[in-house]
């Protein structure tokens, strides 16, 4: 019971302030611009690992093709959605919103396990900013130090020089990815096609171009970290669905508190392992104290846990005083429980997975709809027989072209086609028949009729319409 305590003494006794405001805002509600000190150390040189494979997937993928067609593309203009070389089309948009809901649940299910290791880990804006852009920064302005006195700088050559050397560093490595965000939407062959053109062959795509180029250029330049803190909404998920259970980026108040200034060799009296050296705080790429706890703007990126390991190997203490850990992980010392939502969240999960397996498995390549002619009733032919007059429209999913055939399932008769049916690839098919049966084939005014759509003798489809007769 006394320990416990001292754990709630230590949370009451911080300082919780800092939830009044947001870190980057200064208390006249202007913009504080973060200049954070380059990171080092083992979950750094992790992340710059995982940013080069992100990064390798990113640029690669556009060249990827599948039977002559890109790996992935979101030609929203077209409707023409390709996910892992498999084709999507407007009738298939029940999948991808099923696929879309189950990887919010993914998301939702993630942060209650993990809270933001999405962001400081495989986020694109976190990899473009802190791996790339960030790099790049470092190496024309400096560390932090030099950075600020740059700022306070007046204008002078030197500062002209390398304002203007990062300014075009930053638009051309924002051209560059604009580019290869055109080729996710229209497909790499046509990008190459639109360059090897020129710009007077494509103006409107050129001036799309830039201004898509303008906008990351904006974002990385000096929006920045407000792209996680104002516009994510994904930072205040974290209200409803991380728990005391949850794994996140954590400062060992327990450990740490009281904060007391400490040498190497020295023992520890009356303080905590937190010798209040800011190193923490000055890496952070959003400008917050890890030590006020779980905020909006931490994700989870790492750079104080590297910076503080650091700092306790100076002075002769265990590592992990920031650490990925749980609440309950530190206030109780309890390890890392598979709870009810978990369960919950993982079974509704696997249920989805499930389904949309079954959806992309068992998805059609051919969709048809038949539907009897406007404006027609029946016809009575010389011969005796009755005909109605049918419109049936086709979409070829497939890469190839198909020639296909109907057969009436449910009564015996005759199809005439206006025009054999032969579906080229990747489109639409649309074209007329007539259907012509014998009155004693007839058993009521109006009477379901089954279609069957044939590929090579082998029925890939099937649809059931309405065969208008005579009173009988």
């Amino acid at each position: 019971m006394n320990e416990q305590m001292s754990v709630e003494e230590k949370i009451y006794s911080m300082d919780q302030s800092f939830r009044d405001s947001v870190a980057t805002i200064d208390k006249e509600g202007h913009r504080k611009f973060i200049f954070p000190k380059q990171p080092s150390g083992r979950y750094y040189n992790w992340r710059t690992l995982t940013s080069l494979v992100f990064l390798l997937v990113f640029f690669a993928v556009p060249f990827i093709k599948i039977e002559g067609e890109p790996f992935m593309l979101f030609n929203v203009l077209e409707r023409k959605f390709i996910l892992f070389g498999k084709i999507f089309w407007p009738q298939d948009f029940f999948i991808f919103a099923i696929g879309l809901i189950t990887f919010i649940v993914f998301i939702i299910l993630f942060t209650v396990v993990f809270g933001r290791l999405f962001c400081g880990w495989v986020c694109p804006q976190t990899n473009f900013m802190e791996m790339v852009f960030r790099k790049v920064e470092y190496w024309i302005d400096g560390d932090a130090t030099k950075q600020m006195q740059l700022k306070a700088m007046p204008w002078n050559g030197e500062k002209i020089r390398k304002r203007a050397l990062k300014m075009a560093a930053f638009y051309s490595i924002a051209f560059v990815i604009a580019n290869f965000f055109l080729a996710y939407l229209i497909g790499m062959d046509e990008v190459l096609k639109m360059v090897t053109e020129g710009i007077g062959n494509n103006t409107g795509t050129f001036f799309s171009l830039i201004g898509f180029t303008t906008v990351f250029f904006f974002v990385y330049y000096w929006f920045r970290e407000q792209a996680c803190i104002v516009v994510c909404p994904y930072g205040r998920l974290q209200g409803v669905l991380l728990d005391k259970n949850s794994v996140v980026v954590a400062y060992d108040y327990v450990r740490g508190e009281p904060r007391g200034k400490m040498k190497k060799g020295e023992v520890a009296e009356g303080h905590g392992d937190c010798i209040d050296c800011f190193a923490c705080v000055r890496v952070c790429p959003t400008g917050i104290d890890i030590r006020n706890g779980t905020q909006l703007e931490c994700v989870n990126c790492t750079a104080c846990m590297d910076a503080c390991d650091a700092i306790m190997d100076n002075i002769g203490k265990p590592r992990g005083l920031i650490r990925y850990a749980s609440e309950n992980n530190i206030a109780r010392k309890e390890p890392t429980r598979f709870t009810w939502r978990m369960a919950l969240y993982s079974g509704v999960l696997l249920l989805l997975v499930v389904v949309l397996a079954t959806l992309l498995i068992t998805r059609d390549d051919v969709d048809a709809r038949i539907l009897r002619a406007q404006g027609q009733t029946f016809q009575n032919l010389p011969d005796g027989r009755v005909a109605n007059l049918f419109n049936v429209k086709l979409a070829n999913k497939t890469r190839k072209e198909l020639p296909l055939t109907l057969k009436l399932e449910n009564v015996d008769g005759e199809i005439q086609l206006i025009q054999e049916i032969v579906v080229p690839k990747e489109s639409y098919f649309q074209t007329s028949f007539f259907v012509k049966l014998n009155r004693s084939a007839i058993t009521k005014r109006k009477m379901p009729l089954e279609i069957g759509v044939y590929q090579n003798g082998k029925r890939i489809q099937k649809r059931t319409t309405t065969f208008l007769a005579p009173s009988m």
